[in-house]
């Protein structure tokens, strides 16, 4: 489905439980589980270098879309900057690979980037589409990246979350909407949904606005101890296979 916003940009929503749903998520959530089940036979020096490819991808597509966008002359600050949920999980993965200190990203990223992942693969909406294939591959690469890198560090390269990090996630998320809810407001943007909801029909979407947000607060919430207690069970299915 096609709508076209006050900014001049197409956003393309794929209806959910439709034939091109269906086979997208399929597709996406095979490659997904083949990269994990591969790392399980994958040496951790390989495991290290494929986090570096999985970085430079989601690098390379947050320089060059904007980039791509601009040469068209469809480049808007309303629509194009990485202020959406995923857009910022994506530079996070995009850095993560190549620093030492990687405790307090990751913290941030493993809730983020899950739950920005399956939301985008399961209620697909695009913004600035227009009609190229590199938009629509694009869109999948990068939210099946920001899903798997995390679980990727998680099962492969010893990292675990820190006690605090749900709370300091939820405390940062609604630091964020601070700034970009006023930003949203100057510039006619949409950034992390804060001015109108989703156009795909998405369940969590619950009311008209600013209801719908208040509802998001608490499925963050919800996803936050949920993604929290089952990478405790990840960690402890991990130690008990390596005994």
């Amino acid at each position: 489905m096609f709508i076209l916003s006050d900014t001049k940009a197409i956003t393309y929503t794929i209806e959910i439980l439709s034939e091109e749903w269906v086979r997208n998520t399929i597709v996406s959530f095979l490659i997904i589980f083949s990269i994990l089940a591969l790392a399980r036979f994958s040496t951790k020096q390989q495991n290290i270098y494929f986090t570096y490819f999985m970085g430079v991808v989601i690098f390379l597509s947050s320089i060059i879309s904007p980039i791509r966008t601009y040469i068209s002359g469809n480049f808007s600050i309303a629509v194009d900057l990485p202020f959406h949920l995923c857009g910022i999980s994506a530079l996070i993965c995009s850095v993560i690979p190549f620093v030492k200190k990687k405790q307090g990203l990751f913290d941030f990223v493993f809730y983020t980037g899950i739950i920005g992942g399956i939301m985008g693969i399961l209620t697909p909406q695009m913004t600035d589409y227009d009609g190229s294939f590199y938009v629509y591959f694009v869109f999948y690469v990068r939210h099946i990246i920001i899903f798997t890198m995390p679980i990727f560090l998680l099962q492969n390269l010893n990292l675990k979350l820190s006690k605090k990090s749900m709370i300091k996630t939820f405390l940062i998320l609604n630091l964020m909407l601070v700034f970009i809810m006023p930003f949203n407001f100057y510039t006619g943007g949409n950034y992390m949904y804060l001015a109108e909801p989703p156009q795909v029909n998405n369940p969590l979407v619950i009311g008209q606005w600013p209801i719908y947000i208040l509802w998001f607060e608490v499925f963050v919430i919800i996803f936050l101890i949920i993604l929290y207690n089952l990478s405790s069970i990840s960690l402890k299915y991990s130690a008990n296979n390596s005994v």
